[in-house]
């Protein structure tokens, strides 16, 4: 395979990807976390934080990404992030993590909707308009297609982009995100998977 096919191939697959950070609020698929029990054949058994086990049927053709830490500076005017955040009662939004999207992949999932990390928990796909420095960490200004709001982002969040992975990397123990729709007899069928890799698990 050439190197062009070979960033052909990594692009596409990153850009799939970034779909798990991207489910906009007429979709309402089904977000399971937790880790891999196994995986024989097409399933992949998984334990989820919520403490029941679960079973997804994963076709050969379900695009499996990975993540790895990068620094808050990292995060810069004209960057397009995810980024999911509780509400205070003052009404200014924390953010509990965030993914800075490759270039390929802006405007996936663009708006502000609710989440599932926790109460009162929302995601926003958007671009930074404006990075500044505070005492918490940073303040970024973001925009989407309808509407605008800001964050802080501490420093201690976890900040990462994505890499590629494959289905030799859903091993027993690892931490698993999936994006899944429901099937019959309390099944899934995933849509696309984000697995811990290099001791960095997917924060979403």
């Amino acid at each position: 395979m050439s190197f062009r096919m070979k960033f052909g191939v990594s692009v596409a697959t990153l850009v799939v990807a970034s779909a798990a950070f991207a489910q906009t609020p007429a979709a309402k698929p089904t977000r399971i976390r937790g880790d891999i029990v196994s995986l024989s054949g097409d399933t992949l058994t998984v334990h989820r934080r919520s403490g029941d086990t679960v079973k997804i049927d994963v076709k050969q053709d379900v695009k499996v990404s990975a993540v790895k830490n990068i620094k808050l500076s990292d995060i810069k005017p004209g960057s397009f992030i995810g980024t999911a955040a509780t509400t205070g009662t003052d009404g200014k939004m924390t953010a509990t993590e965030v993914v800075v999207f490759p270039e390929s992949a802006r405007g996936t999932g663009e708006g502000h909707y609710a989440w599932d990390l926790g109460p009162n928990s929302t995601m926003t796909n958007a671009n930074v308009d404006t990075v500044v420095e505070s005492t918490n960490g940073r303040d970024l200004k973001l925009s989407y297609k309808g509407g605008s709001n800001s964050v802080v982002v501490p420093e201690n969040v976890p900040i990462v982009t994505f890499l590629p992975a494959a289905r030799t990397d859903l091993t027993a123990g690892k931490k698993v995100f999936v994006v899944a729709a429901p099937g019959k007899d309390g099944e899934y069928a995933a849509q696309r998977i984000v697995v811990e890799k290099d001791g960095v698990a997917p924060p979403m």
